[in-house]
């Protein structure tokens, strides 16, 4: 079964940084669109941020929500298999449980921020991130 691993979570101090790392061991992540996801108890999945694939299957764009841009970035490192989510300045109400999710490329790259398909593709088991003095 192909699975998706997400490390990286922890406990940091408001203004502080983390780079979460998603990685797949059966299968390439080139070939797939990958976002980010979070979701507090409760609630749907939030888009934070995602991107196309990386193969030519799509324009590989990249899509950011507004309440992250400019303090979260996405990156590829394709020889290590391995898409990452660097985050600053991180603020209280961020906590939250982090998700990475593989998905067959989107139409848009906004789409799958948008729709999270909890339903289709890949998904982590998730990471926790905990903002707090």
């Amino acid at each position: 079964q192909a699975q998706i691993v997400e490390s990286g979570g922890g406990l940091v101090q408001p203004g502080g940084s983390l780079r979460l790392s998603c990685t797949a061991s059966s299968f390439s992540l080139d070939h797939y669109a990958i976002g980010w996801f979070r979701q507090a108890p409760g609630k749907e999945y939030e888009g934070v941020v995602c991107i196309n694939s990386s193969d030519g299957s799509s324009d590989g764009s990249t899509y950011y929500a507004a309440t992250v841009e400019g303090r979260f970035t996405i990156s590829r490192d394709k020889a290590k298999n391995t898409v990452y989510l660097q985050m600053s300045g991180l603020r209280p109400e961020d906590p939250s449980v982090y998700y990475c999710a593989a998905v067959p490329p989107m139409l848009t790259t906004q789409r799958l921020c948008d729709v999270a398909p909890s339903h289709v593709g890949h998904w982590g088991q998730g990471t926790q991130v905990t903002v707090s003095s």
